[in-house]
């Protein structure tokens, strides 16, 4: 009988990195930044609108447009949505998102009567996202950008950075979509470590992590990630 050629071991997919090292050492190698929550969740509803599928960039500049342009978020709600998608031409996609904001802002205005979303606060955390994913165009990147940059609740926004670096960390299935990265990833983390998490993810997506060109000699976590040893 032949002798059995024996097979290469399987080489983990799964991190060997908790969140809380992952953030640990990516501070040490970036910095880390205060939370600060900006408490304007509307304008930061607007403004995540603004910035899916675009840069940064684009979507400041196509919000400082809007504001030159109308002098209040009321103004908005009866406004010619070609007026809007003219405003709002810098951050991209401008057909598709004028009529989406509007639609938006005309609910939250159905409802409240106002613009002042600072009530979600005093709701349980996963009643105010709910709250806000109800909302026309809303999904859970942006509810969760509302919460945390503007009411300081630990909702993690999942963006193409946290998304894969979380899938080449191993932390999630690599077939995850982002939907379910956010169901995954947010369990995993104390309130406190999502803002440090989300951003230090980010960061290192975009200076070390790269989509194309990863750059893994240099890379402060590869002793414990799946793809690295790779």
């Amino acid at each position: 009988m032949a002798a059995r050629i024996a097979s290469k071991p399987k080489r983990s997919t799964k991190s060997r990195l908790t969140p809380a090292r992952i953030i640990e050492l990516l501070d040490g190698e970036y910095g880390t930044l205060p939370w600060r929550p900006a408490g304007d969740p509307i304008a930061e509803l607007v403004l995540t609108l603004l910035s899916q599928n675009t840069s940064d960039s684009n979507s400041g500049r196509a919000f400082i447009r809007l504001l030159n342009e109308f002098p209040d978020y009321e103004s908005l709600l009866d406004a010619d949505v070609k007026k809007i998608e003219k405003a709002i031409q810098p951050g991209g996609l401008a057909p598709t998102k004028a009529p989406r904001m509007q639609a938006m802002l005309r609910e939250v205005w159905s409802r409240r009567g106002s613009f002042d979303l600072t009530f979600l606060q005093e709701m349980p955390l996963e009643e105010a996202r709910a709250w806000l994913r109800s909302l026309p165009g809303v999904g859970p990147k942006t509810a969760a950008c509302v919460l945390l940059f503007s009411l300081g609740m630990p909702a993690l926004p999942v963006d193409t950075h946290v998304h894969r670096v979380a899938i080449r960390l191993g932390l999630i299935p690599e077939k995850s979509t982002a939907e379910q990265a956010f169901e995954l990833l947010e369990p995993m983390l104390k309130p406190e470590q999502v803002y440090p998490f989300h951003i230090q993810l980010i960061k290192h997506g975009r200076r070390t992590c790269s989509a194309r060109k990863p750059r893994c000699g240099e890379c402060p976590l590869a002793m414990g990630c799946p793809s690295a040893e790779s």
